[in-house]
């Protein structure tokens, strides 16, 4: 697929779908049959019971266009927690509330305090962090997400409820926290803590650790359906317009911005891979769940508990990497 031209802030994308000469939800079937057995070479993650107890034959492929059209196979309606892929959402949060709040902008209240480069190391990586004076590389790490929670509570009273509402009207449904999810997120939190520690050292932090690792822990328990989790993204394949309701959430240059982090950042140290085998914007979590940006037409989600050695879904990435070939949908 071509990139779109560039439109007016408050246009809705008009942007021509790929040449549809196969019915979508067959092909997403046939998708689904020839890539879940893949499942079988992963290993869902075990650090807390939740997510260790996860069926690992679950699957959904969802494909949500930003005409209103939805195709979907699977256990799409079934909610597990996001993880990882809410630091995406965070991030669009801060971005929305500090242009709000004080006019400060997106680049002296996020970029001042984080970089925008791939990282190369492990997403909770303590040495790159001190070796970098405690700057995290990207947002869609952890010591990045936690910088982006701190930022938020500059600015928000309930950072969890902002969030809740926020992706309660992209979804156009309630949605909720898993609290079993959320309480073991807290006990696991050592590696997490350190990071905002550090952080701290080098007077990256504004608010108390506690403080900050509350607002992550409660992100990381965001739990959306397949389904949803493709509805929340539609508006970062429309330049930032929720087509839906034609609300303007983030606009059009930083959500360009936003999904170019996706692709260079967004599925740990796989984001090379994805970017020369998918050719889209991903994000992904270690709950399996992974959401891919096509702009100017759609959104895709995937979730499948067992990942590979770098924590991405083994189906969900083959799926992504299969259905973009049937579809010619590579941003490139």
């Amino acid at each position: 697929m071509l990139a779109h031209p560039r439109r007016d802030d408050d246009a809705v994308s008009t942007s021509s779908a790929p040449p549809e000469t196969e019915d979508l939800e067959a092909v997403l079937q046939e998708v689904a049959d020839q890539v879940r057995s893949a499942a079988e070479d992963g290993t869902v993650a075990d650090y807390i019971p939740v997510l260790a107890d996860a069926d690992p034959s679950s699957f959904a492929l969802v494909l949500s266009c930003l005409d209103g059209r939805e195709f979907a196979v699977g256990d799409a309606d079934q909610p597990f927690p996001i993880q990882s892929i809410s630091k995406v959402l965070s991030l669009v949060l801060a971005a929305r509330k500090s242009e709000a709040t004080d006019g400060s902008g997106v680049a002296d209240a996020l970029w001042g305090r984080l970089g925008r480069e791939p990282s190369g190391d492990p997403f909770n990586s303590l040495v790159q962090l001190e070796h970098e004076r405690g700057i995290p590389r990207n947002p869609m790490i952890n010591a990045g997400a936690l910088v982006v929670d701190d930022i938020l509570l500059d600015h928000c009273d309930d950072v969890p409820g902002d969030t809740l509402q926020l992706v309660e009207r992209l979804v156009g449904e309630p949605v909720s926290f898993d609290e079993e999810v959320r309480n073991a997120e807290r006990g696991t939190s050592h590696r997490n803590r350190a990071l905002a520690n550090l952080m701290a050292d080098f007077d990256n932090l504004n608010h108390t650790v506690d403080e900050v690792l509350e607002s992550y822990v409660a992100a990381c328990a965001l739990s959306l359906s397949t389904r949803q989790l493709a509805r929340a993204f539609r508006f970062l394949a429309n330049d930032g317009c929720d087509p839906g309701t034609g609300e303007r959430i983030l606009s059009a240059s930083f959500a360009r911005r936003c999904a170019a982090i996706m692709l260079t950042c967004g599925t740990y140290d796989a984001a090379g891979e994805f970017a020369y085998s998918v050719g889209l914007p991903c994000k992904s979590g270690v709950a399996g769940g992974i959401v891919a940006l096509v702009p100017g037409w759609a959104t895709i989600a995937v979730w499948s508990p067992p990942l590979d050695r770098t924590g991405n879904s083994v189906a969900g990435r083959l799926a992504l990497d299969e259905l973009a070939a049937r579809l010619d949908l590579s941003i490139f």
